[in-house]
């Protein structure tokens, strides 16, 4: 039998088991539990946990929160597991790594969360960064080229924008200077969460969606620079809606059109122009009062339409499977997508 190093059983073993494998294998020895907290680890067994026996869902209750592993081809939800968290009335925007961005509604402030190991990072600072407003605020996760986790948190108020982003490295916030168009800090403009795509983040800006003008915002992570994109042809009557989603590395859009009858086509940005992927079948008369989004792009080919009241519809394609479902966002916040990570060790967390 070959003995294997330590090292090795690092790097090639444990970067590939679960979180909780990880955690109780810390407890090991002293010199495994400094190898296994390491950033390198933590940032090699983040990227090879991105699979889909790692996703969990989310759901934000009344009373509870509950947690549940994700069949991928069927697209049906595990058995549940209660999560323990020490705050009520949250809000959740973003997720990355196994984190999630999320709100306390009573007091503005902005958390950052690992619902596995349940620990749990403060962003709000005296000098007012890191405080949110609902249908002025937006937040997007990222790493930049050093592996530095940030969170940018874009700012309507007073009629103007501040941009602000912080680093946990050096736990801390700093502004940074934002040119768009003034139009775009009009409260009639729906901001959505950042989608991260390879280096860059993705906002859809919409003034409207019957009519009126509607934009992708993009920041460079790591030049910290914005630019404007369109959005794909959408028609010039009925209702359009834009859902932003990062498959394998590529940007795409869910495309929501129509009034009584909807149709969804899929776009994918190619050198900053929209590409049409496929459409789905028409999807039957849905009452305006449960509009639906895309919810899910499944991996059995199939996706799954959410209601206003929660209620899912699945559509029939006939397209390739993909490996892991693909989230676009929950509607009031209720809930999130996300893969076990242990993550967390890079932040000085308090835990309940």
């Amino acid at each position: 039998m070959v003995d294997l190093s330590v090292e090795i059983i690092v790097s090639e073993i444990l970067t590939r088991v679960p979180a909780k494998v990880v955690g109780r294998s810390k407890c090991v020895c002293k010199e495994w539990c400094a190898l296994l907290s390491t950033h390198e680890f933590l940032r090699v067994h983040a990227n090879r946990s991105l699979n889909s026996s790692n996703q969990r869902i989310l759901f934000v209750g009344d009373h509870s929160i509950s947690v549940h592993p994700i069949n991928v081809q069927s697209g049906v939800y595990g058995p549940s597991t209660i999560v323990s968290f020490p705050f009520n009335d949250i809000s959740i925007h973003s997720h990355l790594n196994g984190l999630l961005c999320l709100h306390l509604n009573n007091t503005s402030e902005l958390l950052l969360w690992n619902p596995i190991t349940r620990a749990y990072k403060h962003l709000s600072k005296p000098d007012c960064h890191g405080f949110f407003e609902h249908n002025s605020d937006t937040i997007g996760l990222y790493m930049d080229a050093y592996d530095d986790y940030k969170v940018l948190h874009v700012k309507r108020r007073c009629r103007a924008f501040v941009v602000s982003i912080y680093s946990r490295k050096i736990d801390s916030w700093r502004n940074i200077h934002f040119i768009t168009e003034p139009e775009y800090v009009n409260p009639t403009f729906s901001w959505s969460t950042g989608t991260l795509c390879c280096d860059t983040l993705y906002f859809t800006v919409c003034e409207c969606y019957v009519g009126g003008k509607n934009v992708v915002i993009c920041f460079d992570v790591n030049s910290e620079e914005f630019k404007e994109i369109g959005f794909p042809p959408v028609p010039s009557t009925g209702f359009y809606y834009g859902e932003l989603i990062n498959v394998k590395n590529k940007l795409h859009m869910f495309l929501s059109t129509g009034k009584n009858e909807i149709l969804i086509d899929l776009w994918m940005l190619e050198n900053e122009r929209w590409k049409k992927v496929f459409s789905c079948p028409p999807v039957p008369p849905i009452s305006l009062s449960i509009w639906c989004n895309i919810n899910h792009f499944m991996t059995n080919g199939n996706w799954f339409m959410m209601t206003l009241r929660g209620k899912l519809y699945e559509i029939e394609t006939d397209e390739e499977p993909f490996e892991c479902f693909y989230h676009t966002h929950f509607r009031n916040f209720s809930g999130a997508m996300f893969v076990q990570t242990m993550f967390h060790q890079v932040f000085s967390l308090t835990f309940n």
